[in-house]
């Protein structure tokens, strides 16, 4: 029987990923470093979050970027407390972008919030030691666009913080995003073009998410492969948005192409982010937390991850 044209796809990545196997087994001896993205779990405070994570066997946090106004968010020392006594480092910092600091916004009163949301920000994840802050070029939960000149303004309002980046040594992650939450760069070769039209420095790197590519892109592994070493940190979840192993995620596809680009090393990330499917997930930020459930998904996620991964580089 013939393959579809997605098999066809996944078989040359299987076998690059044998070949790699076969001929650099060094390649493959440090495992991907795994992390969790916070924010989905609403309220809960962060050291309960924190226990959580340390109970799965986590070392990395993916921290909710929270910093609204000057005198909103993690402060930095209560943050290197909790984390520490949970023995956590900070991945990166999840930013946050709605239409009150949209980027791209036809407002400048928005535009401003979103220059000072990032200047926050950027201090805050080099004050914990993060290595990278998610930014997302339009507001999440605008999917129609405001008109044709959008994306110039907001690669105009980037540039105009993008040197704090190299300042703080913080890397920019430009995360594309599905179009029904979105309305402008949705694929990897759409973060790509951004970031080449930015051209600055501090603002060259990707936070890709498999739930946006599975709608935008034509083959994930494929995609991943194209971002190779731009890309810094993965979001992931299964075909549902909901914890690995729920759903029909070809997940062992899109970690043999992750070794293949050498994400398995320090400064490179799989956060999980299983939100749950629905269309604005912002609302999540907000929510009541279901310890009983947040455990599952974590505890889920993590285990068939690491089983996954086992699988490929010990069969």
């Amino acid at each position: 029987m013939k393959e579809q044209n997605f098999e066809m796809k996944n078989r040359k990545i299987r076998e690059a990923f044998l070949e790699l196997k076969r001929d650099h087994p060094e390649r493959l001896q440090q495992r991907l470093n795994l992390s969790w993205s916070n924010w989905g779990f609403g309220i809960e405070p962060l050291k309960e979050s924190a226990a959580r994570l340390e109970k799965a066997g986590l070392e990395y946090i993916e921290l909710h970027g929270n910093h609204y106004g000057a005198d909103l968010g993690y402060s930095v020392d209560e943050t290197l407390r909790i984390l520490k006594e949970h023995n956590l480092k900070v991945s990166g910092v999840c930013g946050m972008f709605s239409a009150d600091n949209d980027l791209s916004s036809n407002r400048g009163v928005h535009r401003q919030s979103a220059i000072d949301y990032l200047k926050r920000e950027i201090e805050f994840t080099a004050a914990v030691k993060g290595d990278y802050l998610l930014v997302v070029p339009g507001a999440v939960g605008r999917p129609k666009k405001y008109d044709d000149v959008e994306f110039e303004r907001s690669v105009e309002t980037l540039r105009i913080v993008a040197d704090l980046f190299v300042q703080h040594k913080v890397m920019a992650a430009i995360e594309p995003i599905r179009s029904a939450e979105v309305s402008l760069v949705h694929t990897i070769a759409d973060a790509k073009a951004y970031i080449e039209a930015v051209s600055h420095p501090g603002v060259r790197h990707i936070n890709a998410d498999v739930y946006h590519m599975q709608a935008e892109e034509v083959h994930i592994g494929e995609a991943l492969l194209d971002a190779g070493d731009q890309l810094v940190n993965l979001h992931m979840a299964d075909s549902n948005r909901r914890a690995l192993g729920e759903g029909s995620m070809d997940l062992d596809t899109i970690i043999m192409s992750l070794y293949l680009i050498g994400h398995n090393r320090e400064g490179r990330y799989v956060t999980p982010e299983p939100l749950g499917p629905g269309g604005d997930p912002y609302p999540a930020m907000y929510g009541k937390p279901d310890k009983q459930e947040l455990d599952h998904l974590v505890m889920q996620t993590v285990r068939y991850f690491r089983e996954r991964e086992e699988a490929l580089l010990s069969s």
